[in-house]
């Protein structure tokens, strides 16, 4: 007897006595329950998302922002606290404007906004400012939007808007950086919003989303854009330049300790007092990834300057007058350019062979083809290239007049150099375990006997009916070739005769499977006598 069919969940009960349906709202008629279902759930509709996308960008953008301006405008009024006089005190209201233009201006260079003060530009973007904001979008989007394009639109264009009326009641922007403020808050409100949307339970992973804009293009174009190789090559690359990043922070804490009596002795110099030493602090914190990024350069060959004339790399330090800021105080001093810091390079192609290791355990070697192994290596060399040449991009500029005007890295050379070192490395890994693969098959040796049995090119004036020996003759491989010993060496038939003949024996021992037919048979194998045909198999 089978057992009773399991309720459905439109008709599943949800308490023993009452038989009703989750969700139903029982009524009283007659001493009787009668069962009204529950009305279906609707959509929220789209302004909603539009709404939480524009909250959600706002949000982020105040709260990055007053982190940057809430410590000035305290630096301030702390700072005016401990003057004699109040003659000697400026006026308030003006002096607090000027704090909080300040702190906006810089708010915007970590946006990429250049910064003027009289009649100085700073390009150099403290790029802890844009982490801050980039951090702050996604922590909003993933609490507080919905998953959808609207709410990822909605919050871009917020964030963009803003981010331009900041730049035009800053005045600390010059003119012409007012184009540039919408596209800097669309790229970094946009990246924000879309992580932070992603990150949602609800949303589709990025494998999803990868898959989906794989069968998009396929049903557009009919080809495979981006090939599984080269994706996997792609992610070799992300896994270089998270050890990349990883050992270029190291360098800089090895930096900083060995650098700690020189940013003392700066910050005993100033006399910060505990409210200025937060501030700097702080603002040391913001220009500490330009510094991890610059340390990549280092660790690369071309190293990276802070003022015209400047140079640190691991094979020599030319150092001049630097402003006065504690973290300037752990640039690699002279010490660091030795025998041993020359071999920094190779730290960088060991990160390549880890990512050739990475990808091809990830293959299966008897499937591999040698375009496979070219598309694995050249995302390998795309990926980091592509992310070390924007890192120092946008970790360059210019700091000040003069010979600050040159800080930072060459985003070229470096980029250049990086992905030379890794591709050395992942080619060394992926090179020698393919050429491992074909010669456990004998594939190389195939091959180049095959080449070597071709006949020779026939002269102009040469007898047709006597041809040329073929070129296995003619170095002497006659026996691989598997002419008989007790053949004439001047018959007519050739080495490509012997070839044809012997894979025409393959072929009649094998069957009709034709991939049979080519199988080299070893002439170690002794075949059975008639008396062993006879008895059979043992057993």
């Amino acid at each position: 007897m089978s057992a009773p069919p399991r309720p459905s969940s439109a008709t599943r009960t949800s308490g023993a006595r009452t038989g009703r349906p989750a969700g139903s709202r029982p009524s009283a008629r007659r001493g009787r329950l009668v069962e009204e279902p529950s009305a279906p759930e609707q959509e929220p509709p789209a302004l909603s998302h539009i709404v939480a996308g524009v909250l959600s960008a706002a949000q982020a953008l105040v709260l990055s922002l007053a982190v940057v301006v809430l410590p000035a405008v305290v630096a301030y009024l702390v700072g005016t606290a401990t003057l004699a006089s109040a003659a000697d005190a400026p006026d308030d209201g003006a002096q607090v404007r000027s704090a909080i233009d300040v702190a906006m201006g810089i708010w915007l260079l970590g946006h990429g906004v250049p910064l003027t003060a009289d009649a100085v530009t700073v390009s150099l973007a403290p790029l802890g400012i844009s982490a801050l904001a980039l951090f702050a979008t996604y922590a909003s989007a993933k609490r507080f939007a919905t998953t959808s394009t609207r709410a990822w639109a909605a919050g871009t264009v917020t964030y963009a808007l803003c981010t331009t009326a900041v730049a035009a009641l800053a005045g600390s922007a010059p003119g012409w950086s007012l184009a540039l403020a919408p596209l800097a808050g669309a790229v970094m409100g946009g990246l924000g919003m879309a992580l932070g949307i992603l990150a949602r339970p609800d949303a589709p992973t990025v494998a999803e989303l990868g898959e989906r804009s794989e069968a998009l293009a396929y049903r557009l174009t009919g080809v495979d854009l981006v090939p599984a190789t080269l994706r996997l090559g792609l992610r070799g690359g992300a896994v270089v330049v998270a050890l990349l990043v990883g050992g270029a922070a190291l360098l800089v804490g090895a930096w900083a300790v060995a650098g700690r009596a020189t940013s003392s002795d700066i910050v005993t110099a100033l006399e910060p007092g505990w409210t200025g030493g937060i501030v700097f602090a702080v603002a040391q914190l913001a220009l500490l990834p330009n510094l991890v990024l610059w340390a990549v350069s280092w660790l690369a060959g071309p190293g990276f300057a802070v003022g015209e004339g400047t140079s640190f790399t691991p094979f020599g330090t030319v150092s001049g007058p630097l402003p006065a800021i504690p973290l300037l105080g752990s640039l690699p001093g002279e010490d660091w350019a030795n025998p041993v810091s020359a071999w920094a390079p190779l730290l960088v192609v060991a990160c390549g062979v880890a990512a050739g290791l990475f990808a091809w355990r990830r293959l299966e070697p008897s499937l591999v083809r040698w375009s496979d192994v070219g598309w694995v290596l050249g995302g390998i060399v795309a990926a980091p290239g592509i992310l070390v040449l924007l890192g120092q991009w946008v970790a360059a500029g210019a700091g000040g007049p003069g010979r600050l005007s040159d800080i930072g890295a060459n985003p070229l050379v470096t980029a250049g150099l990086v992905s030379a070192e890794v591709g050395g490395g992942a080619a060394a890994v992926l090179l020698s375990a393919k050429l491992d693969v074909v010669a456990r098959r004998g594939e190389i040796g195939d091959d180049l006997v095959a080449w070597l049995r071709r006949p020779a090119p026939m002269r102009p004036d040469a007898d047709l009916d006597d041809p040329s020996p073929d070129l296995a003759s003619e170095l002497g491989f006659d026996d691989a070739a598997g002419v008989p010993d007790d053949e004439p060496s001047g018959g007519s038939k050739t080495a490509a005769d012997a070839v044809s003949d012997g894979a025409a024996d393959a072929a009649s021992d094998a069957g009709p499977d034709p991939e049979l037919a080519y199988e080299r048979i070893d002439e170690s194998v002794v075949e059975p006598t008639d008396d062993a045909r006879e008895d059979g198999p043992r057993k």
